[in-house]
């Protein structure tokens, strides 16, 4: 096999994961802070108490969005899988998960009380949080068609088992620089130096670009396997056969791992920013001691990462131990206090979990996959890594901040706010992480 990859493999690579990156960011972060800043924010007491709590309404515009993530996957992978293309469902849809992002830009109260006519500020508020819940369904359609569907069984066309730990932690790199670009823009805007619709407008423009980019950078790879006699419906549900689950059980454990480990993410990732921006950064003190602090924190992160990512080369399975209990022992650290030098201690040891067990389970789980059924199996592992993990971590994140009922007084009205506690309960979840895991090294699954 090829130990190499093309610079116009890479090139293409590293732009659509960083511009996906931008898109997928901007909702798991952004809409959440948008829902709970901008639509929410200014509302009175009594259309508050006559509407969904803000952290239940995140709560189920994340599920509703796994849901759609799950379906669309399933229905557009198997398309192209049908096909044998990758192209144009990347490119186009880029261009069109550009322009929905964008739209959310022109999504407020006002607008939506101008153009059905009403007054009633439970109605206004009401509608525009379910405007909001379903227009993030429409963006979770074309990401989920361009991004999950096609650019990930296309990374499986052009890679292979002995370039993908490499690709996996390019992957995960350029994802957190997406991640920090979209934070850095994102706090702007939630600070109010910036308009949300001007964040979403620059963003969406962006992500539109590279799919008009793709239309001429990228070319369909020879994809392993000829165009079966198959009908669609068979392989739609190709991957729920009982004879396909045993013949490759391992791929199956392996997503199992990622399933639990997501949870334990998704229980407290889609109110973080919330919780961020309302509880730690308010009373934080930004002194010598906590700038010593975060400097030893991000050596940590950087040391860790490194480290454990070298260990995995050797060792994947010791790693990737060492690793779940690094993420659980941050994720305890974090739930015990809102003290910013806490809360810098708690990150690295999280993060560095986070970054690393996510690299080498994909890797892994990419290794699994039959060559000549990646785009068949993309909805199978929509459905451990999006739909089950984004309707069971938020709605355990929800009963853990709404237990707490840790409030603010905004406007003179009091709102809910994500608590430490959310934290507690994804440490709690990440420790089932280890069952698969243990189940993979009993069957020697590792190859290192």
């Amino acid at each position: 096999m090829e130990k190499k990859l093309s610079k116009r493999i890479w090139l293409n690579i590293c732009v659509f994961s960083f511009m996906g990156g931008l898109a997928w960011n901007i909702e798991n972060m952004y809409f959440n802070t948008f829902l709970y800043d901008s639509v929410y924010g200014g509302a009175s007491a009594n259309a508050l108490a006559n509407v969904m709590a803000p952290t239940t309404a995140i709560s189920r515009m994340v599920a509703l969005s796994a849901i759609t993530a799950v379906v669309t996957t399933f229905i557009m992978g198997t398309l192209s899988e049908k096909m044998k293309k990758r192209k144009v469902f990347i490119s186009v849809g880029y261009i069109i998960w550009g322009i929905i992002t964008a739209a959310f830009g022109f999504i407020s109260k006002d607008v939506i009380a101008k153009t059905l006519g009403i007054s009633d500020e439970v109605k206004i508020l009401a509608i525009t949080v379910w405007v909001v819940i379903i227009m993030d369904m429409v963006m979770t359609f074309m990401g989920s068609t361009s991004n999950d569907s096609a650019f990930n069984a296309w990374l499986n066309d052009v890679t292979n088992p002995l370039v993908r730990p490499k690709v996996e932690t390019a992957l995960m790199f350029v994802g957190l620089f997406s991640m920090l670009a979209v934070m850095g823009l994102g706090s702007v805007a939630q600070s109010g130096a910036m308009s949300y619709s001007t964040f979403f407008l620059i963003l969406g423009a962006i992500v539109t670009l590279s799919g008009v980019m793709g239309l001429f950078s990228l070319e369909d790879p020879k994809i392993k396997g000829e165009k079966t006699n198959t009908s669609y419906w068979s392989d739609l549900f190709y991957g729920f056969r009982p004879s396909v689950i045993k013949e490759n059980a391992n791929l199956y454990l392996v997503l199992a791992a990622l399933c639990i480990y997501n949870i334990a993410i998704q229980v407290f990732f889609p109110y973080l920013f919330v919780y961020l921006g309302n509880v730690i950064i308010p009373n934080a003190v930004f002194d010598v001691k906590t700038i010593i602090v975060a400097v030893i924190a991000v050596a940590a992160l950087a040391a860790g990462v490194i480290g454990m990512l070298k260990a995995s080369d050797k060792k994947r399975f010791v790693a990737n131990m060492c690793t779940i209990v690094l993420f659980i022992v941050g994720l305890f650290i974090l739930s015990t206090s809102t003290n910013i030098i806490v809360v810098l201690i708690g990150i690295a040891p999280t993060l560095v979990g986070y970054v690393v067990l996510q690299i080498q389970l994909v890797a892994t789980m990419r290794d699994f996959i039959p060559e000549d059924k990646v785009g068949l199996f993309q909805g199978i592992r929509m459905i451990f890594v999006v739909l089950i993990p984004m309707i069971v971590g938020p709605a355990l994140g929800d009963i853990a901040c709404r237990s707490s009922n840790i409030t603010i007084v905004e406007y003179g009205v009091e709102k809910l706010v994500p608590s430490t506690s959310m934290f507690f309960y994804a440490a709690i979840v990440a420790v089932f992480v280890l069952i698969p895991m243990l189940v993979l090294a009993k069957k020697k699954a590792f190859k290192k």
